[in-house]
């Protein structure tokens, strides 16, 4: 059972990863909606590798990651500058520190967390 549930959130990762892209490309669509798709990628890549620890490590691993990416960005030295300058690169280490992310970041981790919590392990009782 667990590995079915790994493997579903495999999927939800690469779905919110095509909806990350394409929100980039949609000029109406708000800037945060990318950073937000973000963490819940992130939170959902946690939940496949941890698929038998509490949600709430997840949660707390998703967050973690999410805001030492965006402070690693006041780091202005040559490799990073490198990384912010590579178009792959940049969709996962970003250009530039905004304390706008971070908000973005904790709506994202804590959605994908309530959308867990509800909708894919609400018959799991050991979550």
């Amino acid at each position: 059972m667990s590995k079915k549930r790994q493997i579903k959130y495999v999927y939800i990762s690469l779905i919110t990863i095509a909806l990350g892209l394409i929100s980039r490309k949609i000029s109406f669509i708000p800037s945060i909606t990318g950073d937000i798709l973000y963490a819940m990628m992130v939170y959902w890549i946690f939940r496949s590798l941890l698929i038998n620890k509490k949600l709430q490590l997840s949660l707390l691993l998703s967050i973690s990651f999410c805001f030492f990416i965006e402070f690693l960005q006041l780091v202005q030295t040559q490799p990073f500058l490198y990384i912010r300058n590579h178009a792959f690169l940049k969709l996962i280490f970003g250009q530039g520190f905004l304390w706008t992310d971070l908000v973005a970041y904790t709506i994202g981790s804590f959605s994908a967390y309530q959308i867990d919590k509800i909708l894919i392990t609400k018959n799991n009782t050991s979550q």
